[in-house]
């Protein structure tokens, strides 16, 4: 490993504010599961103590959810330690052979649209039969990872691309180009629809690029740098020409933010990762920058707003989508308690640790039924469908919705029943 993450390791004075939020030092209270823990295991790998598999599995238990770095008063980069310490792991740690199949099964999946569109209609079909409850213990006894696949899968309905252009409604004020996404754009069409849509409603035209992919996110955030790095590639070069880039899922707008540092090394993209990075918004973040335009009608109703991590840490964006979601009428925020400790998504965590991933969603899921809302809003896909499936199980399910799907019902007066009283996957997919 680099000088400079030397460097990065002498950061951290072990002052403990990181504890309190970290996810699984919650769950077990074992100081090699802190952030300061791990940074110790990192100090010791970095000078010269070989990576072993009791190190390795410590590493692979942390979420990089980031609430270290929010909390943390001495400015330690975790995220590029924890960032630099997976890539390390895949290189020289030996994993098992079902370990190993599992990462290449959801790694040649997940992260390509095409091919998640393709098991769209089996699943489909294989959640209209109900087969759901005489599989899942089987799959439990087989492989927990493949149980968690299915217990997590939303609950889907027909999706329908979108045009390459959606045009602004009244006076133009912006262009934009929209991520779709991979999971977003397969699993939630309809979360890209009301994107797309609210965004015509406040003066947009919307670029919508026909060859855009994955942003490389889950990659990145697993330790396959090369890999992550040749999806970024490809996302600068679909939105290189776009001046801004609107994002709606807070995991890949994260990375798309770190663009910047991943081609660091490399100066034939350095300057382009850059200027992507620079250009890329939060859906959220965008609209408060714009300001508001088209008119806002009522929504009675309550909300828990939860703060996804790569949003509220890896963004430092709290405030924008409260501040959108007050600005409908008639509706109410609840607070979530503990909102900086994760819900247990963090991308492929909950199919790579889906016992701590449930530890955690369990515990989220109490405290979003606590607030009594109406309805959850949450700005990741992952989230979405963890906390989804941790209300479900815990015999309190709750409607769910990405809060460009609470504007949209509010800018075309739908009311709040078009959120909360039908199944999230048949809200609209279309863009209209």
């Amino acid at each position: 490993m680099s000088d400079e993450f030397g460097d990065l390791l002498g950061d951290c004075v072990h002052c403990g504010f990181c504890l309190p939020t970290c996810p699984t030092y919650v769950l077990w209270g074992e100081e090699m599961d802190s952030p300061r823990g791990r940074i110790h295991l990192m100090a010791q790998h970095h000078e010269g103590t070989p990576l072993t598999p009791e190190m390795a599995g410590h590493f692979d238990a942390c979420l990089g959810c980031l609430a270290c770095v929010s909390s943390c008063p001495s400015g330690v980069r975790y995220d590029r330690l924890i960032d630099a310490t997976r890539a390390e792991v895949e290189r020289v740690h030996p994993r098992t052979r079902a370990e190993r199949a599992l990462r290449e099964a959801v790694f040649a999946l997940f992260p390509y649209p095409r091919r998640l569109r393709a098991v769209r209609g089996p699943l489909r079909l294989y959640q209209a039969t109900g087969l759901g409850r005489l599989v899942q213990p089987v799959l439990a006894r087989l492989s927990p990872a493949l149980a968690a696949m299915e217990r997590l899968a939303p609950p889907l309905g027909r999706a329908r691309r979108l045009p390459e252009r959606v045009a602004a409604r009244g006076e133009r004020r912006a262009v934009v180009g929209m991520l779709t996404g991979c999971v977003q754009r397969e699993f939630f069409p309809q979360v890209n629809a009301a994107t797309a849509r609210v965004l015509a409603l406040e003066g947009c035209d919307v670029l919508i690029p026909k060859g855009q992919g994955c942003c490389g996110a889950l990659s990145l955030h697993s330790g396959r740098t090369d890999e992550a790095r040749s999806f970024a590639r490809a996302a600068i070069e679909a939105f290189e020409r776009v001046d801004t880039i609107v994002v709606n899922s807070a995991g890949c707008g994260s990375a798309m933010k770190e663009y910047a540092e991943l081609f660091a090394e490399e100066p034939e993209w350095a300057e382009r990762a850059a200027a992507l990075s620079g250009r890329t918004r939060d859906f959220t973040e965008f609209l408060a920058e714009l300001g508001p335009r088209a008119e806002r009608h009522p929504l009675e109703l309550t909300v828990a707003y939860h703060d996804a991590c790569h949003l509220a840490h890896g963004q430092g964006i709290r405030a924008e989508p409260r501040a959108l979601l007050r600005g409908i009428p008639g509706l109410e925020i609840r607070e979530v308690a503990d909102p900086d400790v994760c819900c247990g998504s963090a991308g492929t965590y909950n199919l790579f640790q889906p016992e701590a991933a449930a530890e955690l969603g369990d515990r989220k899921a109490v405290q979003v039924g606590a607030t009594r809302a109406d309805l959850l809003v949450a700005a990741n896909p992952g989230c979405t469908v963890q906390i989804a499936a941790a209300l479900a199980r815990g015999g309190a399910p709750m409607a769910v919705a990405h809060p460009a799907q609470v504007l949209d019902a509010s800018l075309r007066g739908l009311g709040a029943a078009s959120l909360v009283s039908r199944p999230h996957h048949e809200a609209n997919a279309t863009v209209r």
